[in-house]
């Protein structure tokens, strides 16, 4: 419904539909990136005992986020910030209905339950689900949509700015999923130095060569004089930088950095990064 000198007029039936097609990419994305982290029992725990203090600061980087993802690639064609903002709301209540339904169908959460555990297993789902939302545009769009979408992220060009946030999105899209586990500690104490060297140097190859070396749709195109070491240590090295710190953040909520030394705390970091880095790298393809 829209207000028109006064009166209100009914929406086109075409917005309406175009919408609620949005909308139910919207639950379609928070189910597919949410899904793993459903069904993985650690989040469950992690909801429980986690600190109130750094689950608030996820809700707080929540919106932030959400608004910027929303600018790149949301569910819905928004021309101001306000309407990214709402965007990116709406795509917190939609993974919050989808966290919901999801964990009280597999009893997870339950009214035996103390407000205090549900609100932080719900929370920390909501927050994987609605990035998953958020992005739903970029992922689903279908054949009919494809060309509006190009038009659309041609006069969105992204800054080197927006690209290195589009990092952040992008190590979040999948560390995230594998963060909370026991299994990014096991596999850094299992590893050796060289090891470690050579997991690193690996991720930088992957980074480098997934985005300008392998011809994929959707490849920077902005850059067409830029030389191989500039684009290596503008993007790859300071995209790595910041997987790196992004990884920290995640182990630092879950948790997970508890009684580690520095040199175990970069080992675990530079587990968790390397699939920080190849969300990284994609970023900048889906978004």
């Amino acid at each position: 419904m829209k207000a028109t000198n006064g009166k209100t007029t009914r929406a086109h039936p075409s917005e309406d539909r175009q919408f609620l097609v949005g909308l139910a990419r919207a639950f379609a994305g928070a189910l597919l990136f949410g899904l793993p982290m459903l069904m993985t029992m650690e989040m469950w725990w992690i909801g429980f005992y986690a600190n109130p203090w750094k689950l608030a600061l996820l809700l707080l980087l929540m919106v932030p986020l959400l608004t910027g993802l929303s600018y790149v690639g949301g569910f819905e064609s928004t021309e101001t910030l306000r309407d990214d903002a709402v965007d990116a709301f709406v795509a917190i209540a939609v993974a919050t209905i989808m966290a919901v339904v999801i964990l009280l169908i597999f009893g997870v959460i339950g009214p035996d339950m103390s407000s205090r555990e549900i609100l932080g297993k719900v929370l920390l789902q909501t927050f994987a689900g609605s990035v998953g939302a958020v992005l739903a545009e970029g992922q689903m769009a279908g054949a009919g949509d494809e060309e509006d979408t190009r038009q659309s992220r041609r006069r969105r060009e992204p800054s080197y700015g927006q690209e290195l946030f589009l990092m952040v999105a992008g190590a979040l899209f999948l560390a995230l999923n594998v963060a909370p586990t026991e299994e990014i500690v096991l596999v850094s104490y299992m590893m050796g130095p060289w090891q470690q060297l050579g997991l690193l140097v690996l991720s930088l190859l992957i980074m480098h060569a997934f985005v300008y070396s392998v011809e994929f749709a959707g490849k920077p195109r902005h850059h067409p004089d830029a030389t191989f070491l500039s684009l290596f240590f503008r993007f790859t090295i300071v995209g790595y930088a910041i997987v790196l710190l992004v990884s920290l953040y995640l182990l630092w909520t879950f948790d997970r950095t508890l009684g580690m030394g520095p040199e175990a705390l970069l080992s675990a970091c530079i587990v968790l990064g390397f699939p920080g880095a190849i969300g990284a790298a994609a970023a900048r393809l889906i978004l």
